[in-house]
């Protein structure tokens, strides 16, 4: 499946929601403050934006009047974005939203013709090269920053170790750059690629890493996350099938028991024009 066919629940953006806020790249917003327009309101277009977890995360931290419009293919997501907007903005500016329901890969120039930032999470990722090509070029057209956070690096560490933990990393990874209808997905390669094609536009492109790093108090999202994590290596390796049932057992025992601790790379990208 592409971006626009991969579906997410709202019990799994909820779980996250924490983990994502925490990792975050704060430093990244200290220099997009200073890309962002003196006077008037900023208009941010979240591309794919779930249940609208970025526009909660960032709104307070962003100064003045803000409109926020929230781009996704569900619209049951959509509904639980408006309901859970934004308080204001860090000086106590109003912070406005609105929902659009869209396919991100199909957007035109004219869809983010009076953005002045562009914001995405945990996207690139799930991109073919022709779309994240298509992304870029759409960011590039609209002219503003873009502020893209969670983008998976391929690195994951589990304490204490098991023996299984780089064979289900390898199958995971393969999973991840998988080939389907619309063509190869980028996976862990999307950052460098995004990085590279903002770079050739001329734009200056910053780099910070956002890692979850996950413990006894997350064990709920540790456990989601192991369950999908052995999921996926399983359906790419179908031999690591017989493996992976106790070794998944194993882990959430762990996990229950507050005796994992999880890391998991990602990467923050701030473009400024």
């Amino acid at each position: 499946m592409t971006a626009t066919e991969i579906r997410v629940s709202s019990r799994w953006l909820d779980l996250r929601e924490p983990a994502d806020a925490a990792a975050r790249a704060g430093d990244l917003v200290e220099h997009l403050r200073r890309g962002l327009p003196a006077r008037g309101p900023s208009i941010i277009h979240d591309l794919a934006c779930g249940t609208g977890a970025m526009a909660r995360w960032l709104a307070p931290r962003l100064r003045g009047p803000q409109r926020w419009v929230l781009h996704d293919r569900d619209a049951d997501l959509l509904e639980i974005a408006a309901a859970d907007r934004p308080d204001a903005a860090a000086d106590g500016a109003s912070v406005a939203v609105e929902t659009r329901l869209s396919d991100i890969t199909r957007l035109g120039t004219q869809d983010l013709s009076d953005a002045t930032l562009i914001t995405a999470s945990a996207l690139l990722d799930l991109l073919t090269e022709d779309e994240l090509a298509g992304l870029v070029d759409l960011c590039g057209a609209a002219g503003c920053p873009v502020l893209v956070t969670l983008s998976v690096v391929g690195r994951v560490g589990l304490a204490p170790a098991d023996q299984l933990d780089a064979r289900v990393a390898t199958a995971f990874d393969a999973h991840q750059r998988r080939m389907t209808a619309g063509g190869r997905l980028l996976g862990p390669a999307a950052l460098a690629g995004a990085v590279h094609a903002f770079r050739r536009r001329g734009a200056e492109v910053l780099v910070s890493p956002s890692p979850w790093r996950l413990g006894p108090a997350e064990s709920g999202l540790v456990s989601e996350w192991l369950s999908g994590w052995v999921g996926a290596a399983s359906e790419q390796d179908p031999d690591l099938a017989a493996d992976a049932t106790p070794y998944l057992r194993r882990r959430l025992a762990e996990a229950r028991a507050g005796r994992l601790a999880v890391t998991v790379d990602h990467a923050d990208l701030l473009v400024l024009p």
